[in-house]
């Protein structure tokens, strides 16, 4: 494991989740970046998101019982 002094020792690396323009700025100062693409599931809507856990459970057990 890296010790507390290493992770100074060096320009940093950024990951960024979201927004783009965070990514954008530190690529233009410079700063290695790498840009991710993640959204919340269902745009956010926690109903949705109930409703869609909800379904891959049930297939989760429906291919249990395939087997």
């Amino acid at each position: 494991m890296a010790e507390k002094r290493d992770l100074l020792g060096g320009p940093p690396a950024t990951i960024n989740v979201g927004l783009e323009v965070f990514a954008d700025t530190l690529q233009e100062l410079g700063f290695p970046v790498v840009q991710v693409d993640w959204r919340p599931s269902a745009g956010g809507d926690h109903r949705l998101t109930d409703l869609l856990s909800r379904l891959e459970q049930s297939g989760d057990s429906n291919a249990e019982g395939t087997n």
